[in-house]
């Protein structure tokens, strides 16, 4: 076993952590990185070596700003002429005085959204103790170099070794989810405050009054909520899962993350409704985007994690259950009959998915190609789902009547506005009868008109902090009479 780690420096905050994996040549194909990590068995130390500008870490916040730094960094452990695999390393980077010898940064061009030192890292023949390896059942290194591994491969060390990236989507996720949050909270109160011309002449009212403006902001609420109720879920079972159920469980994070940070339709449509207003920073809108944009980036670029996916629900998860045809005599307000309709789409993108592959060749690639299309609408439609049944799970706990029927409205509301763009399919597949598709659009106007004055108390309970928001000027009411926008 390996001795214990100091981490007084980290508990006290007198030491900044940081996780170098992505290369310059190497992002979404890490376990192909070049960052070698030689084990020299005499001194019994590990030489950490960047071999070429594209083997440099990139992009993380390695710089001095902020004080000393440390990095857990992913490098190829090599015993000779044994290449063992990914490893992670723990690395101090810098001091009191600056950075340690051998270690490199050079900090890049500001990006959008909230600035990060974000740096590109190389090493020169850096060298670490022996209990810098970080060790686990993926592999325990003995003094004299010889590795012990419960598993058989090297691409199952490496993905044991970063299996906590896990975490890192399901941070990902909360950050865009909060920001989601605040802009809604933001943009619905702003429209109350906010008056204009009405009907009559004279009469000045609120822009919450207009069912154009309301209706853009309800429906992101009722998405917010879904993404709300599905990251508890996805979080619990990610806390509670069993050895065994890992690997769906970090399936499921992965899906969670790439649907919740690519909802930044949701703080772009925010912005929008509060018109020039929101483009000024000091109004708490105008970086939510940009910093959507990072968290869709991070952890896994969101296009490859869910390829990675879809390619693993195609044969390794069972196809939804056929749901029995639509009557036409359900209503489109009935968030369970939604959610079977839906059960119809995710069926028919997985058994499409299935055949794709099948009629794509024998080459792995065109297989592949053949079927991505199909495979990420699965996994589209999989999220989607699994937040209605998350949505759900939480409305059934609300003993409240008229709260509950709030929250059934708003379920209803989410799954209607994705089935509509699916109707032709569902109309195919049985899911919707022709009246019900040409009904469609009314159902959901209806649910709009009945869920618009629950709209105020809906975001309110997202509880942003009261301070956030009267620190911000758009809305205070004595701004908003003054300019007169």
């Amino acid at each position: 076993m390996s001795p214990a780690r100091d981490l007084t420096r980290f508990e006290e905050l007198a030491s900044t952590g940081t996780f170098l994996c992505t290369e310059q040549d190497h992002g979404n194909d890490a376990a192909a990185l070049e960052t070698v990590a030689r084990y020299d068995r005499v001194r019994e130390e590990f030489v950490l070596h960047t071999p070429h500008e594209g083997a440099r870490k990139y992009m993380p916040n390695t710089s001095p700003v902020g004080g000393p730094k440390s990095a857990v960094v992913a490098a190829r452990l090599t015993v000779g002429a044994r290449d063992e695999g990914v490893f992670l390393f723990l690395v101090p980077l810098s001091d009191e005085q600056g950075m340690r010898p051998g270690v490199t940064v050079e900090l890049l061009p500001d990006r959008v959204g909230s600035p990060v030192d974000h740096c590109v890292t190389g090493f020169e023949h850096v060298r670490l103790p022996r209990t810098a390896l970080i060790q686990g059942e993926h592999g325990r290194l003995a003094p004299d170099g010889v590795l012990d591994s419960a598993l058989g491969s090297v691409r199952k060390r490496y993905l044991h070794a970063i299996r906590r990236v896990g975490i890192g989507k399901l941070c990902m996720s909360a950050s865009a989810l909060g920001g989601s949050r605040t802009a809604l909270a933001i943009a619905v109160r702003y429209a109350r405050l906010r008056h204009v011309s009405g009907p009559t002449a004279g009469v000045r009212v609120p822009l919450a009054a207009h069912r154009s403006h309301q209706a853009r902001l309800l429906t992101r609420t009722a998405t917010a909520y879904a993404m709300t109720c599905l990251h508890r879920a996805v979080t619990e079972e990610w806390i509670s899962h069993s050895p065994g159920d890992r690997a769906r469980v970090e399936r499921l994070v992965a899906v969670a993350k790439g649907w919740i940070t690519w909802a930044r339709d949701i703080t772009t449509e925010c912005r929008e409704r509060c018109g020039a207003r929101g483009l000024f920073p000091v109004n708490g809108l105008a970086e939510f985007t940009a910093d959507a944009d990072g968290a869709i980036t991070a952890e896994g670029d969101n296009l490859a994690v869910w390829c990675k996916a879809g390619a693993e629900m195609i044969f390794g998860q069972e196809a939804a259950p056929a749901p029995r045809p639509a009557t036409g005599h359900e209503s489109l307000a009935d968030p369970a009959f939604l959610r079977r309709a839906l059960a119809a789409a995710e069926r028919h993108w997985h058994l499409t998915a299935r055949r794709d592959v099948h009629e794509g060749g024998r080459d792995p690639l065109a297989r592949w190609n053949q079927a991505s299309a199909a495979a990420l609408a699965l996994v589209e439609t999989f999220a989607v789902a699994r937040a209605a049944d998350a949505f759900a799970t939480a409305g059934a706990r609300v003993t409240h009547p008229a709260t509950r029927q709030v929250l059934d409205d708003l379920r209803a509301l989410f799954l209607l506005e994705r089935i509509i763009p699916l109707s032709g399919l569902l109309l195919a597949e049985g899911a919707l009868t022709a009246e019900q598709v040409r009904a469609a659009p009314t159902a959901l106007n209806d649910l709009t008109a009945r869920l618009g004055p629950h709209l105020a108390a809906l975001t309110e309970a997202f509880d942003v902090p009261e301070e956030h928001l009267a620190s911000l000027p758009l809305l205070t009411a004595r701004t908003v009479l003054r300019t007169g926008t």
